[in-house]
């Protein structure tokens, strides 16, 4: 799973939404249950710590 933050060329549509950046998760045929597991895990942490 690759994750990338950033504007992702979609700058007007930030700016409408009133944010300056974002972060994509890109998968793969090659991705395994378990990379997805992951993430998702990863996700409900910092969404909980950020919270």
């Amino acid at each position: 799973v690759a994750v990338r933050a950033g504007t992702h060329c979609a700058m007007p549509l930030l700016k409408r939404f009133g944010v300056t950046s974002t972060c994509r998760a890109s998968f793969g045929l090659y991705n395994t249950r378990a990379e997805v597991d992951s993430l998702v895990e990863a996700l409900e942490y910092a969404r909980k710590f950020f919270a």
